[in-house]
């Protein structure tokens, strides 16, 4: 797993530099480059229609390059708006793909904008399973993001694929587009939506590499971490199903507050998951086990929190919490702001996560 603490914001980003602009026209020489034999096989195997068919690709290369008033124009002819679902491969790409997703992976918004407003379909899939929402999320679009989830798009992208939008914002700490994914409910708890399938069918997907609230605890990314909690996810996944055994015997984390301890989490992580209801008696140790643990170092400070939290019955009012909030449900959590309980109440069934009266930080679209 990974070293080191919080991503800082803006450590990623791209030198502000200006760029001249691209449009379709400088992209014609780039057709011919190498690997268009196997451009023209990906055509034949996964492409809308026949390889004769899809030699025109001047909307998917708009879409790559931004270049909207290209595609406006384009989208003014019957024919091209009669293909603005197609998947094909395009000039700079492998994969088929529409122009929406290609333009959600470019992260151009007024493109992505557009496409949808003259009848782009934004769930559908490449041939990996991938949406434009997953492929905005994982290249760190947040306009494309907002645009799409306002647009429609399933928040939790598609069954076809091995991961969630929301899996990938918490695996690298996007907080700002975890906000927008929790804000239209996206599910919190799991990634994984594979359908039953014979090599499946001996095991289950509930445990905690699926699990949101690990990987970002796994990358220590703390604020992504609270924002999960508060939206509902479960402080005890991999005990609400069926639990790894193997798992158990081998000595691996058997809860998600056992595997805080064993990433050497900062104290904080533990505390985020006794208050919002992680049961420390399920972890099976009380102290740390050397032939067990290995290399890993338990957090001093956090194991002893734990450990108090074990010995230690928990307060009337915090279990009022917890059964309120699992009684409501993580989809109608951004509800409470909304009841008409005196202020101070709110915020504490919501852990302080509300900005005003009338102004709470976390809420969900309906």
């Amino acid at each position: 797993m990974a070293d080191g603490g919080e991503t800082v914001e803006g450590e990623d980003e791209p030198p502000n530099m200006s760029y001249p602009l691209v449009t379709v026209s400088d992209l014609s020489s780039l057709t011919v480059a190498v690997g268009r034999n196997l451009k023209e096989w990906l055509q034949e195997q996964f492409c809308d229609k026949p390889l004769e068919q899809c030699e025109d690709m001047r909307l998917h290369n708009a879409a790559y390059v931004g270049d909207l008033d290209t595609i406006k124009s384009l989208l003014q002819e019957d024919s091209f708006k009669q293909r603005i679902n197609e998947k094909s491969v395009w000039c700079c790409g492998w994969l088929p793909c529409t122009p929406l997703r290609i333009a959600a992976t470019a992260g151009h918004g007024e493109c992505v904008d557009f496409l949808i407003a003259q009848g782009a379909e934004v769930d559908l899939v490449d041939v990996k399973g991938q949406t434009a929402l997953y492929v905005a999320v994982v290249n760190g679009h947040l306009d494309c993001v907002r645009i799409l989830l306002e647009a429609g798009a399933d928040p939790n992208g598609s069954r076809h694929h091995r991961s969630t939008p929301l899996y990938h914002a918490a695996r690298v700490g996007r907080t700002d587009i975890l906000q927008e994914l929790v804000r239209f409910n996206a599910d919190v708890d799991v990634d994984h939506q594979l359908g039953p399938r014979p090599l499946f069918s001996a095991r289950t997907l509930s445990t905690l590499v699926v699990c949101p609230l690990y990987i970002s605890a796994a990358y220590h990314h703390l604020h992504c971490f609270r924002l999960l909690l508060q939206a509902g996810a479960n402080p005890d996944y991999n005990y609400t199903g069926p639990v790894s055994r193997e798992a158990l015997a081998r000595g691996l984390a058997s809860c998600l507050l056992d595997a805080v301890l064993r990433h050497g989490c900062e104290p904080a992580f533990v505390r985020l998951l006794l208050e919002h209801g992680a049961d420390p008696k399920l972890v099976t140790w009380a102290e740390p086990d050397p032939d067990t643990m290995g290399r890993v170092r338990v957090n001093s400070e956090a194991l002893r929190i734990y450990q108090e939290a074990r010995r230690c019955p928990r307060r009337l009012t915090h279990l009022c919490r917890i059964t309120i909030r699992r009684v409501m449900g993580k989809h109608r959590l951004g509800h409470i702001s909304c009841l008409p309980l005196p202020y101070a109440i709110k915020s504490f069934l919501l852990h302080g996560d509300i900005r005003g009266p009338d102004t709470p930080a976390l809420q969900t679209h309906d």
